[in-house]
């Protein structure tokens, strides 16, 4: 699992319309308009310095434009319609301002639009923003033509290109998915398959004592009833699981069932021997829980570990903690690596965080990841216990 940008929620927020959280939004408003303001707004006060009349009209107008950009990601179409006309006021007003210039906040919205809407759509918008041209070639020539369609050009493409960016990502989040649930049915075929040869034994054993240790039947009855009640905790889950090539998987026959969290502290031996200091802390009983739930949350710090070991930059400690309650276990995992912002794009192709959440998911579970305050990353996972048995 990548793990370099750490935003707990916001790690497969894309461009298609809706999925951009409210902070990028945030963050985009501001960037786009602190740009207008710049370069725009400088150059209508250079501009407009002996034209006061106008240079007034013109101000407004830019910030009519920098507070429209507010709305781009929600209603791009009206706000390119907006900042285009209102940008060709400004070019009438003030010719000094270049074309290009003046539509600067109509090429941004036309960026915006080209990442977030259809294809269809940016492109009618592209011919739109095309139409200008001869305006652009009479007042500044060929020249003055070439980088207006240059400008918009490169905006559209680039909107394009984070398209298809946001579509991969998406692509790469469903694969996880897929390949998470054929692995969780695999394993959970072993443990069916391991948990249904128990009872086959248990009842011939009731069988041959029926009638003369009536006690050690019953016995052996109720531990074919409480196999019986996992097993089909595990059915459930495999049902839910999608297994996407079909393969009938028959190695679980005669091998042991999965990892659990009984072999915890293996797994933290694993990660000491890289020279990583591991604290395990274990609440409460975990030998009987459902084997469902044993497997989703040993696999869950398996790839928390890995996740610490291999991105988190700087850490050399990382506390896993296991608290086994009625009716739900508990599974956090806290490393102290440093959380910075450098790198985030890198995790948002990450598949490891998809995969927990998934398996937390067919669990009946929940999975929470994200940066601490302090420093250090937590991946905490909350799984029923009574959902599956």
């Amino acid at each position: 699992m990548d793990r370099s940008s750490r935003q707990p929620d916001e790690t497969f927020a894309g461009g298609a319309r809706g999925e951009l959280s409210p902070r990028v939004v945030q963050a985009l408003w501001r960037g786009s308009a602190g740009l207008v303001l710049a370069v725009l707004g400088t150059s209508v006060l250079v501009a407009g310095a002996e034209h006061g009349g106008r240079l007034s009209v013109a101000v407004v107008l830019v910030l009519v434009q920098v507070c429209a950009l507010r709305w781009q990601v929600r209603a791009p179409v009206a706000v390119l319609v907006a900042n285009a006309a209102t940008g060709l006021t400004v070019w009438a007003l003030l010719p000094a301002v270049t074309l290009t210039g003046a539509l600067l906040a109509a090429q941004v919205v036309l960026c915006v639009l080209s990442a977030t809407r259809p294809r269809r759509v940016s492109v009618r918008a592209l011919a739109a923003m095309c139409l200008p041209a001869p305006l652009a070639f009479g007042a500044g020539g060929p020249a003055g033509l070439t980088v207006y369609l240059l400008t918009v050009v490169l905006a559209w493409t680039a909107g394009q290109w984070r398209r298809a960016q946001q579509a991969r990502m998406r692509a790469e989040a469903r694969r996880a998915v897929v390949e998470e649930r054929a692995r969780i049915a695999r394993e959970v075929h072993d443990v069916v398959a391991h948990t249904l040869s128990v009872m086959v034994i248990q009842a011939g054993a009731a069988d041959d004592v029926f009638t003369e240790r009536p006690d050690q039947a019953r016995q052996a009855l109720r531990a074919i009833e409480t196999g019986a009640r996992s097993a089909l905790g595990e059915l459930r889950l495999l049902l839910r699981a999608f297994r996407p090539d079909g393969q009938e998987d028959g190695a679980g026959e005669g091998r042991e069932p999965g990892p659990s969290l009984a072999r915890l502290d293996e797994l933290a031996d694993a990660v000491r021997a890289t020279g990583m200091t591991v604290h395990v802390h274990r609440e409460g009983a975990t030998d009987g829980l459902p084997a469902a739930v044993d497997l989703a949350a040993y696999r869950i710090v398996q790839e928390a570990l890995t996740n610490a070991l291999r991105h988190a930059t700087g850490a050399d400690e990382v506390s896993v903690r296991v608290t086994a309650e009625e009716e739900c276990v508990r599974v956090t995992v806290v490393d102290n690596g440093l959380t910075g912002r450098g790198s985030s794009a890198a995790a948002r192709d990450g598949r490891g965080l998809v995969g927990m959440k998934e398996r937390a998911r067919l669990s009946g579970g929940s999975l929470r990841a994200g940066p601490l305050p302090g420093g250090g990353f937590e991946v905490a996972a909350q799984l029923p216990v009574e959902g599956a048995s």
